[in-house]
């Protein structure tokens, strides 16, 4: 049986998306590994082993360009209006709460929020199929 065990993004600047990642949340730095040319940096917080691992390319200063077939990386949590009030009041710059309805019940409660190299994030409300 596999387990996903983390997802893998390039960043320009490690402390900032390290900053960004912890206030947004909760990540913290679980292991740091320098090689010639580049370090990789996993994130995580005490509530699941699923890491974001941060590839910084050493000697890079143009941003990365993330085409057309990245998605997102979602995050849950126990309270989405809190979360998105909090994010605001953080400066993060979070899109507006969305619903999606399917049959006429409510499949997801969410919203989008872009770290510093472009990557977008959903934040979901904890219910239903999002755990």
């Amino acid at each position: 049986m596999a387990k996903a065990i983390h997802s893998m993004i390039r960043v320009l600047d490690e402390a900032r998306s390290v900053d960004f990642y912890a206030k947004a949340f909760g990540l913290g730095i679980a292991d740091r590994f320098g090689f010639d040319g580049f370090t990789l940096v996993y994130l995580r917080n005490a509530d699941a082993d699923f890491e974001v691992e941060l590839t910084i390319n050493h000697g890079r200063t143009e941003p990365y360009a993330l085409g057309d077939g990245y998605g997102h990386i979602a995050f849950v949590v126990e309270d989405l209006d809190a979360e998105h009030a909090r994010f605001e009041k953080l400066g993060l710059n979070p899109n507006p709460v969305k619903e999606f309805f399917r049959e006429g019940a409510l499949l997801a409660k969410f919203f989008f929020v872009t770290d510093p190299d472009g990557y977008k994030i959903e934040v979901l409300q904890k219910h239903g199929r999002y755990r």
